[in-house]
């Protein structure tokens, strides 16, 4: 199974590509969608779309994982946020794939074991649970791979249950 795990934002948005056979999870790619902060708001959107869609096209994932919205003090933080989100979950949509989101507390618990984990904490365990020498730089593109690692390791769960509880 291939995953594609995304941390939204405007500025930068972080993805990771993550494989799984036998149940040992391999990074494909990671890295960062930016934009140019002087563009306006509707170039910047494609510009996440783009970028999104290049990258699923690249690795044709089976799945797509999206860090859900976080509720920042800055109303036009949030409203913002959430038209990349939009644009995210387009570019899933168009290449059929399941999308699933997961809140940030979610995926910090369950690749650190903590909802309240650093973003330093989540780089060393992203980088011990892939056995990668160094961690995934920057922070967003790190996030996106804990995004797809929290998906991987949520269908490994609905897997073992169907088989138990069938």
């Amino acid at each position: 199974m291939i995953v594609i795990g995304i941390d939204p934002g405007t500025a930068a948005t972080g993805y990771g590509v993550v494989a799984s056979s036998s149940g040992t999870p391999r990074l494909l790619e990671c890295g960062v969608i930016r934009t140019t902060a002087a563009a306006p708001l509707a170039e910047r959107l494609a510009d996440i779309f783009e970028g999104v869609s290049e990258v699923i096209a690249r690795h044709k994932p089976d799945a797509m994982a999206v860090e859900s919205v976080f509720y920042a003090r800055n109303v036009r933080t949030t409203v913002v946020l959430g038209h990349a989100r939009g644009v995210i979950l387009l570019a899933g949509q168009r290449a059929g794939l399941p999308v699933h989101e997961y809140a940030p507390s979610v995926i910090k618990k369950t690749v650190v074991g903590r909802g309240a984990a650093t973003k330093e904490q989540v780089q060393f365990m992203v980088a011990r649970l892939l056995r990668l020498k160094t961690a995934p730089q920057p922070s967003d593109a790190a996030d996106g791979v804990a995004c797809a690692l929290t998906c991987l390791l949520a269908a490994k769960l609905d897997a073992m249950k169907a088989t138990v509880f069938a």
